[in-house]
């Protein structure tokens, strides 16, 4: 298998790509200091307001934007604390809410994507961000920081040419959530890791084109290993997650979830972002719907570039 892809923030965040052959350990940069989130504060009394805040927040996006139904612009996280809460809060209720849908969350996801990774390079912001944070979101927004901190531990910037992807529509939410949950009535891995996997790799099968060191498809398998455990086309979507479904239960899973997962990438910052992903959607599968509005960033010695659907090198 290889390295996964993680998103960061716009404009100031890194999408790092580092991949590696099957079976090869994982060179790891120590380049960033690792990160451990606050510990969480009681503050019961002002969770009322940091919601209200938070919902006057979204209108207040809903007038900038235009119509309501409207969501075709790039969301900005805010570079002070109070209005990032605000968004934090926004983001995290309406990706959860069923009623928001299309565009809208489309948007939220993205945005919620943007704060995060706002958060992991902006220390000065972060405990007071992270000291308000509602307590029925906290959990969530602990696993989501320390999962993206783990994936920021991987340096790009020596990269001077953007990689030969093109940059596709995800499959719909519906078809994602029934080919997981397929796999995992045939192989008994569960749903929410393989979905993690998938956003890690390659946000949703949005990125199409060989990684550098030669894997492939939305799951990204090494060709040699996809001759073993796939069956069909390895850019198919549902034969992909099928497929890592398969190898996931032959290197361990579910009882040993987390050495399948090293034996999917021989990394340990990557097993660790995968697990706390896939337990932000066991403990809220409407999770899900955020992390499938999460973009593609790419990182380069000259600064880090948005690449949109329908991007290609050529």
């Amino acid at each position: 298998m290889r390295k996964g892809l993680a998103t960061g923030s716009l404009l100031v965040f890194v999408l790092l790509a580092a991949y590696l052959a099957a079976g090869a350990p994982a060179e790891l940069s120590t380049a960033a200091p690792r990160f451990t989130p606050a510990p969480a504060t009681e503050l019961s009394a002002f969770e009322p307001e940091v919601e209200r805040v938070a919902l006057t927040s979204r209108d207040r996006a809903r007038r900038a934007i235009g119509e309501p139904g409207q969501w075709d612009v790039l969301p900005v996280a805010a570079g002070e604390a109070t209005a990032l809460l605000e968004q934090l809060v926004m983001a995290e209720r309406a990706v959860r809410d069923p009623a928001v849908t299309g565009k809208e969350l489309a948007y939220m996801g993205h945005l919620q994507q943007l704060v995060y990774f706002r958060l992991i390079e902006r220390a000065d912001l972060r405990d007071t961000v992270f000291s308000a944070i509602p307590k029925d979101l906290r959990r969530a927004a602990d696993l989501n920081i320390a999962a993206g901190a783990n994936l920021w531990l991987w340096d790009s910037t020596h990269v001077t040419e953007l990689p030969q992807w093109r940059i596709v529509p995800a499959p719909s939410i519906h078809d994602l959530t029934t080919y997981y949950r397929e796999a995992q009535a045939e192989f008994g891995v569960p749903w929410y890791y393989l979905a993690a996997i998938n956003l890690v790799e390659t946000r949703m099968g949005r990125i199409r084109g060989d990684s550098y060191a030669g894997a492939q498809g939305p799951m990204q398998f090494m060709p040699k290993t996809w001759d073993a455990y796939g069956d069909g086309d390895i850019n198919n979507p549902r034969d992909a997650i099928f497929a890592a479904g398969r190898y996931l239960r032959a290197t361990g899973a579910p009882e040993r979830m987390e050495r399948a997962i090293w034996w999917y990438n021989h990394d340990n910052e990557y097993v660790d972002a995968v697990m706390k992903y896939g337990e932000v959607m066991r403990d809220d599968p409407n999770a899900f719907r955020g992390f499938y509005g999460w973009q593609v960033y790419f990182v380069t010695a000259y600064g880090t570039v948005f690449l949109p659907e329908g991007w290609s090198k050529n």
